[in-house]
C-alpha cells in the first residue's frame, strides 16, 4: 500500500508538472510560432526542451508531429540559426517549416533527451497522432497508450475518447481509460474498468485483473464486489486464451498433417503400390527443397525483378528434377531388387547417404535459406492471438492439389489403370500388353516426383539442409502403414491425423512424449489391424 501510495504522489506530481508546462507553454504559444518552439528543441535547458515539446504537441501546425517524430527517432538537427532539420533515408537534410533542404552540414546540433522529456515527447505524440485525420495513425495512437497508460493522459484519452470514430481506435482508447481507473480509489469506476477488460478479450491484460485479485482483500462489500468481478472477467479470458490455443493447435496439427501427407504420397506410390521400401524417399525430399533454391537463386540473379514468382517455376523444377533422379535410380538399382526388400532396403539406404554427402560437395553442409515470396509474407488474423500464416495456408492448399492430381493419375488415366493391373495381378497385366518394366520405371518416377513437391513445401517453413529428408522418413513410413497399404484415402487420414494428435499432445506431454505415445498406440493399433485404417479389397486383398 505504501508503495502504490507513492507511486500515486509521484504520478500527480508529474501530472502537476506537465500542466505547469502546458499553461506556461500555452500563454507563450500564442507569441511564439512554431519556428521558434523548433528552435527551442536545440537547447541546453531541458526545461525549455520539455515546454517546446509540450507546446508542438497541441500544435495544428502539420509540422509539429514531423519535428517530433524526428527527435524521437534522433533525427532531428538544428542549425547555427536555429532552423530545425529532418535527416531523411538518402541522408539529405531537409527543413520541414519550409521544405528546403540544408546546404551545408557543418555547425549542427542533434537535440538532447532526458527522462522528462521522453515521457512529454511520448504524451505530445499520442496527442497530435490522437487528432491526425489517419484512422489508422490515431489506431496506433490508441494501442501504443493502451500498452502503457498513465495517469497523467487520462484527460487526454477521455477527450480524444470523445471525439473517436474508428472503432477499433475506441476500444484501445477505453482499455487504456479502464487501467488508468482500476489503479485509482473509485469503485465504481474499477468495476466499470473490469468489466471493461473482461467484455475486450485482450489476452495481456491477465495479469492486471490476477493482480487486482491478489491485492484486493473481501474486507467490505466493495472489495467482495470488485473481487467478484476480477474473478469473472479473468475465467472470461482464460476460456477465450483455451479457445484460442485449441484452435491454433488445429491449425497448426492440420499444417504438420499437410506436410506428413506431402512427405508420404511418393512413399506411398513407392512402398504401398510397388512394395519397394525406398530409404532414400527422404532424400527425394531433400533434393525437392535444394531444387526450389536453386530456382530462386537462378531468379535473384538473372530476373531480380521477378523474385517473386521463382515458387511457381520451382513447383514443375522439383517435380521433373526429382522424378528423372528416382527413374534413374530405379533403371540403375531398384529394377534389379524386386522381390528382395530387404537388399532393398540396404541399397536405397546406401543411396541415400551417397546423395546427402553429394549435396554436402555441391551446397555445402550449412543449411540455406529459401525465403518467402513477398506474398506469401505476414498472415491472416483470425481472432486477437490467432494468426495464420499464409506460408502454412498455401502449404495445405498445396497438398490438397497435390492429392488431387495423384488421384486423378492413379484413377482417371492410362498410366494409373495400367498402373493398378500390374499391381494386382503383374503375370496377368503382361498378358494383356501391359510393359510391366516400364510401368515400374514411371510409377517409381511419379513417386520420387512428388516427394520433390513436398520439398518444395518445406521450403517454404524452414532452413534447408542436407539431413533435412532423415526427419520424414520414418514418419511418412507410419502414415503409410497406419492408412493401409497402397491406399490414397488412408495415406491421407494417417497423414492429417497423425499430425492433429501430435500438436494435441504436445502442449500436454511435451514434443518427445507426444511422439513416443503416438508410436505406441500405431504398435498397438498395427497388432490389433494389420491391415491399416483402410484394408484393401477384392482380389487385391487376397493376393
Amino acid at each position: 500500500m505504501h508503495e502504490r501510495s507513492t507511486s500515486l504522489l509521484l504520478s500527480a506530481l508529474l501530472a502537476g508538472f506537465t500542466l505547469l508546462l502546458l499553461a506556461t507553454s500555452g500563454r507563450a504559444f500564442g507569441q511564439a510560432s512554431v519556428a521558434q518552439l523548433a528552435a527551442d528543441l536545440g537547447s541546453s535547458d531541458f526545461d525549455k526542451v520539455s515546454a517546446a515539446v509540450t507546446a508542438l504537441g497541441f500544435s495544428k501546425d502539420p509540422a509539429a508531429l514531423s519535428l517530433l517524430a524526428a527527435l524521437d527517432e534522433k533525427k532531428l538537427k538544428i542549425d547555427k540559426a536555429g532552423a530545425p532539420l529532418i535527416e531523411q533515408e538518402d541522408g539529405a537534410l531537409k527543413n520541414p517549416l519550409t521544405g528546403a533542404s540544408a546546404t551545408s552540414k557543418e555547425g549542427l546540433t542533434t537535440p538532447g533527451l532526458n527522462n522528462i522529456v521522453r515521457r512529454t515527447l511520448r504524451l505530445s505524440l499520442a496527442n497530435l497522432r490522437l487528432r491526425s485525420e489517419d484512422a489508422e495513425q490515431r489506431r496506433l495512437a490508441a494501442q501504443t497508450l493502451a500498452e502503457s497508460p498513465t495517469a497523467e493522459s487520462a484527460a487526454m484519452l477521455h477527450d480524444a475518447l470523445e471525439h473517436e470514430t474508428d472503432g477499433d481506435a475506441k476500444e484501445s482508447l477505453e482499455l487504456a481509460i479502464a487501467q488508468i481507473d482500476l489503479a485509482g480509489d473509485d469503485h465504481a469506476k474499477k468495476l466499470a474498468a473490469v468489466e471493461t477488460i473482461g467484455a475486450s478479450g485482450e489476452l495481456g491484460l491477465k495479469p492486471v485483473l490476477e493482480q487486482l485479485i491478489s491485492h484486493t482483500t473481501a474486507d467490505t462489500e466493495q472489495n467482495k464486489a470488485l473481487k467478484t468481478a476480477a474473478a469473472s472477467a479473468l475465467t472470461s479470458l482464460e476460456t477465450k486464451e483455451l479457445f484460442i490455443r485449441i484452435v491454433r493447435d488445429l491449425f497448426y496439427g492440420l499444417s504438420l498433417g499437410s506436410v506428413l501427407l506431402l512427405a508420404a504420397l511418393g512413399l506411398a506410390i513407392t512402398f504401398g503400390l510397388m512394395g519397394v521400401i525406398n530409404m532414400a524417399h527422404g532424400e527425394m525430399i531433400m533434393l525437392g527443397a535444394y531444387t526450389t533454391f536453386v530456382v530462386q537463386s537462378f531468379f535473384a540473379k538473372h530476373a531480380p525483378g521477378a523474385l517473386d514468382w521463382y515458387l511457381p517455376c520451382a513447383v514443375p523444377a522439383a517435380f521433373l528434377v526429382c522424378m528423372g533422379i528416382g527413374i534413374a535410380l530405379e533403371r540403375a538399382v531398384i529394377r534389379h531388387l524386386y522381390g528382395r526388400p530387404l537388399e532393398t532396403l540396404l541399397a536405397t539406404w546406401g543411396i541415400s547417404l551417397g546423395l546427402i554427402q553429394v549435396v554436402r560437395l555441391v551446397f555445402g553442409a550449412a543449411n540455406v535459406t529459401v525465403a518467402n515470396p513477398t506474398w506469401l509474407s505476414g498472415g491472416f488474423d483470425l481472432a486477437s492471438g490467432v494468426t495464420l500464416p499464409y506460408a502454412r495456408l498455401v502449404t495445405i492448399a498445396f497438398t490438397v492439389v497435390v492429392v488431387g492430381f495423384v488421384y486423378y493419375l492413379l484413377n482417371e488415366t492410362g498410366l494409373g489403370l495400367q498402373l493398378r493391373a500390374t499391381t494386382q495381378n503383374r503375370a496377368m497385366a503382361r498378358c494383356m500388353g501391359i510393359k510391366a518394366p516400364r510401368i515400374d520405371m514411371l510409377t517409381f518416377g511419379l513417386g520420387s516426383g512428388v516427394a520433390g513437391l513436398g520439398g518444395v513445401a518445406l521450403s517454404q517453413l524452414g532452413n534447408v539442409g542436407p539431413e533435412l529428408g532423415q526427419g520424414y522418413i520414418v514418419d511418412s513410413f507410419m502414415v503409410v502403414v497406419l492408412g493401409g497399404v497402397g491406399k490414397l484415402a488412408g495415406t491421407v487420414v494417417a497423414a492429417v491425423g497423425l499430425g492433429t494428435v501430435n500438436k494435441l499432445l504436445e502442449p500436454v506431454s511435451g514434443a518427445v512424449l507426444g511422439k513416443i505415445i503416438v508410436l505406441v498406440f500405431i504398435v498397438l493399433f498395427i497388432q490389433r489391424r494389420p491391415q491399416g485404417l483402410f484394408a484393401p479389397k477384392g482380389r487385391a486383398a487376397e493376393a
